[in-house]
């Protein structure tokens, strides 16, 4: 018989093991192929900044501007929406659902410096752009020095 040596750590190595193949395994037998009635989904967003104004721009291909709503309270701008799937066909004629449908929301914390009086926003070709023009005070002055 064979001497083996304890190690107090090895159960608790095996169950780790254990856990991650089932998380592993469990991935595999989900069918992405079928839409998700839980999926959510969140539209790409690039944020940048000029010297007078902060942009963001949002992905929103296939709605309509009824369904996007913009609102900016204490610094914070929430951008809400529902994309709704819309039958083009019957439930049996389609191959593959890949694009995600339903409500989202994205939360932004938007500094100080920005003017809400002048907040505008487009929405052109699937894309949202909302333009957060940054107050006088903020934007950067040259100075000049006296000779």
């Amino acid at each position: 018989m064979a001497v083996v040596r304890w190690d107090p750590f090895r159960d608790l190595s095996m169950l780790q093991d254990r856990m991650n193949r089932l998380f592993t395994d469990t991935g595999r037998t989900w069918n992405h192929e079928e839409p998700s009635a839980t999926t959510t989904w969140s539209p790409a967003v690039d944020i940048f900044e000029t010297e007078g104004e902060i942009v963001v721009k949002a992905e929103l291909p296939g709605m309509d501007r009824k369904d996007i709503t913009l609102h900016l309270e204490n610094n914070v701008l929430t951008l809400k929406g529902e994309r709704r799937f819309e039958k083009e066909a019957k439930d049996e004629n389609y191959h593959r659902i890949e694009r995600s449908y339903g409500g989202f929301s994205r939360i932004f914390s938007i500094p100080a410096t920005v003017d809400e009086e002048k907040i505008r926003a487009d929405y052109k070709d699937g894309v949202l752009k909302i333009a957060l023009p940054k107050k006088e005070q903020a934007k950067p002055k040259q100075i000049r020095i006296a000779e």
